[in-house]
């Protein structure tokens, strides 16, 4: 069981690392060194032998290994990354990398996505080494880079290079999962990640005839841009539906009552309610179109016009966007993938699944523990290359109204002191028997 100094560690771990500022703007402009050092420090008082890795200088990764109890079981990873997206001081109530805790509530860039995580993962690491505590099967412990850009620098970094330091994993859990939704209507719902879209982010290039502004140009690059754009931006994609699509719907229409009808998602989706957030992002692939560049002066009709475009596609997806994107765009447009990450899927009768859900069960026997898949992506794509099926399960216990998912990159972001502890106590519980 978690001690009051668990309790009281995760609350200063995640405000201290809220304070080291390692915001990743893309293009290789974070350092998050010092926040790895800070972790290390951790692990090391814990009687582990952290190591540090670097791919490029400042970008730096942590690993260790807690020994097992269980020689012949296979390992666990418990992964969470290091850096943040950007957070602008002037919008924010409180300095977005002040740590504060104000009325039991840590604030912060970080609070949320994902530096409790992480403060949880030392806490409960820390909590074993003075209880003497080993788990059932060998833990491998990453503090990760550059999760909110390419993960070059990263977990891809780690699984493509140093792979030998996650021998033996074949499950691992991370962010976005085991939070408390609240569906606005007294029940409070727990979903567990089993699953996550793949990333295709998208470049799109118009070619055209460049020339006079006051001429006519049936060759203009930018409105070829805009038509292809527009097309993207207004197509209605297909519904298909995933093995753990589908356990989420089953389940959330089993817990209010409704008849499962799957030849109907939408209706179904309608009657679900607020419920219908955790899923309704996800039957679908998606292409979201967010940024344009064409031109240097008005006058001028530019030879060339780029658009970037946010895609995402489900589990066996890929190929039907593709071929979708390729009728999209025209013969006027090219595209190609500046990033590209697989989807995955994770399965919800495995045993592993059952311990998330009985972990939280047993510290919120009110909550409704339900698989859901997640409409972005994490570290586990990475780690998916070794073989690591990966789950979302970062318990948090969250008071009605506060909308987690709206903080994740968003104004504001924190976290309950009282969440904190609940995540303690749950991946404690998790993690000794998993």
């Amino acid at each position: 069981m978690a001690d009051q100094q668990a309790l009281d560690e995760v609350v200063r771990f995640t405000s201290d690392l809220i304070r080291i500022d390692t915001t990743n703007r893309g293009g290789g402009d974070c350092q998050e060194r010092p926040a790895a050092e800070y972790a290390a420090e951790q692990l090391a008082g814990a009687g582990l032998e952290p190591l540090m890795l670097e791919r490029t200088k400042g970008r730096t990764n942590v690993v260790a290994r807690i020994e097992g109890s269980d020689p012949s079981a296979d390992a666990l990873l418990v992964h969470g990354h290091l850096d943040v997206v950007p957070a602008e001081a002037a919008d924010w109530s409180v300095h977005p990398f002040s740590g504060e805790i104000r009325d039991g509530v840590v604030w912060g860039r970080g609070a949320v996505d994902m530096k409790n995580m992480d403060a949880m993962i030392l806490a409960v690491v820390r909590n074993w080494a003075r209880q003497g505590v080993r788990p059932r099967r060998d833990l491998v412990i990453a503090f990760t880079a550059d999760e909110e850009a390419s993960a070059e620098d990263g977990s891809g970094f780690l699984a493509d290079e140093h792979p030998e330091l996650f021998e033996g994993c074949t499950e691992g859990i991370s962010e976005s999962g085991a939070f408390t939704f609240h569906d606005g209507a007294g029940r409070q719902i727990y979903p567990v990640a089993a699953g996550e879209r793949g990333t295709g982010w998208l470049k799109l290039t118009a070619r055209g005839r460049a020339g006079h502004g006051s001429k006519v140009n049936k060759e203009n690059a930018v409105t070829r841009l805009a038509a292809a754009v527009t097309r993207i931006g207004e197509h209605e994609w297909p519904l298909r539906l995933t093995p753990t699509v589908r356990a989420a719907l089953t389940e959330l229409a089993a817990l209010y009552g409704i008849e499962t009808d799957l030849t109907d998602v939408d209706a179904l989706l309608e009657k679900l309610g607020p419920a219908a957030k955790l899923v309704e992002a996800t039957v679908r692939n998606s292409a979201n179109p967010t940024m344009l560049e064409a031109g240097y002066k008005l006058n001028v009709i530019p030879g060339e016009a780029v658009a970037y475009v946010d895609g995402r596609y489900l589990p066996g997806g890929e190929d039907e966007f593709r071929t979708t994107l390729d009728l999209l765009t025209g013969p006027d447009v090219d595209w190609e993938y500046s990033h590209r990450e697989v989807a995955l899927q994770a399965p919800v009768d495995s045993p592993t699944y059952a311990r998330m859900r009985a972990a939280v069960e047993e510290f919120a026997p009110e909550g409704h523990v339900v698989p859901y898949c997640m409409s972005g992506g994490t570290d586990a794509k990475q780690f998916s290359r070794l073989g690591i099926t990966g789950y979302g399960f970062a318990p948090l216990k969250l008071p009605e109204g506060f909308d987690y998912q709206a903080l994740f990159h968003g104004v504001d972001e924190r976290v309950p002191v009282e969440a904190l502890h609940f995540g303690v106590r749950v991946l404690d519980r998790f993690l000794r028997t998993a």
